[in-house]
């Protein structure tokens, strides 16, 4: 793929729950045509290609204004695929995309603003969508109508509403994605707004204004989510953040993404010099379960072993101490809330099981819970995490995927562990 002109604005970051830092907000802005594509022409000659790039110009100049991070397709008159504009978008770790074209219809009284997006309501089976842009469908529906406002309100032109659309660069990416039609250039009155710079700008201003209305959502991802509201409570708390700009609700969670939801909640501190206490405590709260998988033992003695507790090692071949949450995952294992793998490994990435997550935060909390059990028909009573899962699920803290179901090897997402430690930190039981 050709080299392509890319602006970056500075980027504040801070460390998330996630693996990756946050950074500022980033927009890819496409300028429409280009190169040996004019677009669409107005009777006068007017090209749809320059009118889109001085307007995606004075857009990019807006975003960075208010601090935003701007990549562009193309800065200049040149002829870019549209496979290539999505190949440049997905590589640019950015948090939304944007298309500027001008429209153009057979009837000249056709005239006003309209924004197209991908609907997965509305699929065509000649033009299937990347997987994730069905999953973003709803969140480039709220982008859409953001930036629609925007233009109008700014530019005063008509509103020409949201049009579901299966055009390429909406339909193939990977983050939510919009093409505005700023106006008309087959109409003679429209056309005359895109010749008038000072109207470009407005336009720009208007999609800017949009964008920033956007970006201030917390989480778009979750607006229609069962679990909004505990996420957002648990981010209020700052127990929860999300990775960039989204939440990302149905991801599995990793290993260390869980260690730091409970760091925040109950502030890990170094164990005394003798880790055996921590063992030991650990150990009186739940006797005489079979010993679990791999990975997520504590010690002989929490499952009914004898002995004493195994050393911590030192470190974990796999967690070197530039790892964002190194110190976290280190607090865990020496307060033997998690433990590393025979290989030496920690695993930080790899997905937890939603039985992994309940026999964890149990080791915490359970000794505080009421020491009723619930069994369910996929967690026999000598399965190792049982009486974790039937003590949080007496206390009201965890729910099985149906009445009879737990689902304990399947991996737990970031919405299910919101709900969980929603349930327990607004909940009446309390460390």
């Amino acid at each position: 793929m050709r080299k392509l002109w890319v602006t970056l604005c500075a980027a504040t970051c801070a460390m998330m729950v996630a693996a990756a830092p946050a950074s500022a907000f980033k927009v890819v802005v496409d300028a429409g045509h280009g190169g040996r594509d004019p677009g669409a022409v107005s009777a006068g000659g007017l090209q749809e290609k320059y009118v889109n790039l001085d307007i995606a110009q004075r857009l990019r100049t807006e975003l960075q204004k208010r601090g935003y991070e701007v990549a562009m397709t193309r800065d200049t008159d040149v002829y870019l695929s549209l496979a290539e504009r999505v190949e440049f978008t997905n590589e640019q770790n950015a948090d939304i995309f944007v298309s500027v074209h001008a429209n153009s219809h057979p009837s000249t009284s056709a005239k006003g603003s309209m924004v197209l997006y991908y609907d997965a309501a509305y699929p065509q089976s000649d033009y299937p969508s990347s997987a994730e842009m069905t999953t973003w469908s709803d969140v480039s529906k709220m982008l859409a109508r953001q930036t629609l406002d925007g233009v109008v309100a700014k530019a005063g032109t008509e509103n020409d509403g949201l049009v579901p659309s299966a055009v390429y660069v909406v339909r193939m990416g990977t983050i939510p994605s919009v093409l505005v039609e700023t106006a008309f250039l087959s109409n003679r009155s429209d056309a005359a707004l895109l010749a008038d710079a000072a109207v470009r700008q407005a336009m720009a201003e208007g999609i800017a204004a949009g964008i920033a209305e956007y970006a201030a959502l917390p989480f778009p991802d979750i607006m229609n989510h069962w679990a909004k509201e505990s996420i957002m409570r648990l981010k209020e708390k700052g127990i929860v953040n999300g990775i960039n700009h989204y939440f990302y609700p149905d991801r599995p969670l990793t290993r260390a993404q869980f260690a730091a939801i409970l760091d925040r909640t109950f502030h890990f501190e170094e164990p005394a010099a003798d880790p055996n206490g921590s063992c030991q405590k650990l150990a009186n709260a739940d006797k005489g379960s079979a010993k679990p998988a791999s990975g997520v033992t504590v010690t002989s003695n929490v499952y009914g072993g004898s002995g004493n507790c195994s050393p911590v090692p030192a470190s974990f071949r796999d967690l070197p101490v530039t790892y964002w949450a190194y110190e976290t995952l280190m607090k865990a294992a020496k307060l033997r809330y998690m433990d590393g793998y025979a290989d030496g490994t920690i695993r930080p990435d790899q997905p937890i099981t939603r039985a992994e997550a309940a026999a964890l935060l149990d080791r915490i909390v359970g000794s505080k819970l009421p020491q009723t059990t619930k069994s369910f028909a996929d967690v026999p009573a000598d399965m190792w995490a049982s009486k974790a899962i039937g003590r949080l699920y007496a206390a009201g803290i965890i729910g099985g995927v149906s009445d009879t179901q737990f689902a304990p090897s399947r991996s737990i997402t970031r919405a299910e562990i919101s709900a969980m430690m929603d349930r327990y930190v607004n909940g009446s039981q309390k460390p």
